[in-house]
């Protein structure tokens, strides 16, 4: 049986103080963007990945909460950029950063906090976090357009799919968790543990994310619900119904893909169509494969605490 946490311990608490009191940048008006974008909200996991990896192989993770807000801010910058690209209006349900900055501020605020991270990383920590983060970057830019290649694309596959999110979302929680074993003075072993928690995890948290977008409600999303088909994103969901074969539902997202029906009521019979081909289910029974194997990534890390809280984020997934 794996141990307990220690008792009366809030690692995200610990991310939230830090970033009242210590997040600053050079730049007045990036910074309160940046906080602005912070204070709507967010569960904080990429910062508590960190946190938990350096527990993991034995560090406190008071030492790397530093390191830990980087992973976040990371997460940040991407998520204004994502708004640009994609028009969005909201996110976690207030304005987007372009709704209120305008377009050409949310780009530069998001190089400017890219480059302002990798200038306090480089400076900071030891080869090779640096260049972990900066591979990173290159990932998530590398599926972000992966991405835009395969909008509409009724063809993906889940392999192809899995590709996408491999490197858009998983890469950084994979790097998240690896940096903090790494800055903690983990062993290789612990060290790739970690990277292959995390990357599992983080496919399996995108196809949470797809499901989310079909069947929660758009105050849980913080965004319009349906928003990823309205996009003609190729979500998991989606790509598992096409496959059974269906020719209605083919015909269907076709007709929507092409712009001729996008309405609430359009976008409900799509979902449904997608509901009836299984893609749901068949999306649940796929996530619950990528949590397992996530889970059992880390069985070199033995019975620490910090394993038992990795565990658990995972079956929170489910």
């Amino acid at each position: 049986m794996l141990e307990r946490a220690p008792v009366g311990r809030n690692l995200y608490a610990l991310v939230e103080e830090y970033f009242r009191t210590s997040f600053a940048t050079d730049n007045e008006l990036i910074t309160e963007a940046v906080r602005r974008m912070l204070d709507a909200g967010g569960k904080r996991l990429r910062p508590r990945f960190t946190l938990l990896a350096a527990e993991a192989v034995g560090g406190r993770a008071e030492v790397h909460l530093r390191l830990a807000a980087f992973m976040e801010l990371i997460h940040v910058a991407t998520l204004i950029h994502d708004d640009v690209v994609d028009g969005a209006e909201t996110r976690r349900g207030v304005n987007a950063t372009a709704v209120d900055f305008g377009n050409r501020i949310s780009v530069l605020a998001g190089d400017y906090l890219f480059a302002w991270i990798f200038k306090n990383v480089t400076a900071g920590y030891p080869a090779p976090i640096p260049h972990v983060l900066s591979a990173t970057l290159a990932d998530i830019t590398d599926g972000e357009v992966l991405q835009l290649r395969a909008l509409g694309d009724l063809e993906t596959t889940l392999t192809g799919y899995v590709e996408i999110a491999t490197k858009k979302t998983a890469s950084l929680f994979a790097a998240s968790a690896e940096c903090g074993a790494l800055a903690a003075g983990g062993s290789p072993f612990a060290v790739r543990a970690l990277r292959e928690f995390g990357t599992a995890y983080g496919i399996a948290f995108q196809m949470r994310d797809d499901l989310l977008d079909l069947t929660a409600d758009e105050a849980t999303l913080g965004k319009p619900v349906g928003n990823d088909l309205r996009e003609r994103k190729m979500t998991v969901p989606l790509v598992l119904a096409l496959a059974g074969g269906d020719e209605a539902l083919r015909v269907d997202v076709e007709r929507f893909f092409t712009g001729e029906s996008d309405t609430r009521e359009d976008v409900a019979a799509v979902v449904a169509g997608i509901v009836a081909q299984g893609g749901l289910s068949k999306t649940e029974a796929v996530l619950a494969g990528y949590v397992e194997r996530a889970k059992q990534s880390l069985a070199p890390l033995g019975t620490v605490p910090a394993r038992t809280e990795l565990a658990a984020l995972a079956d929170a997934l489910l």
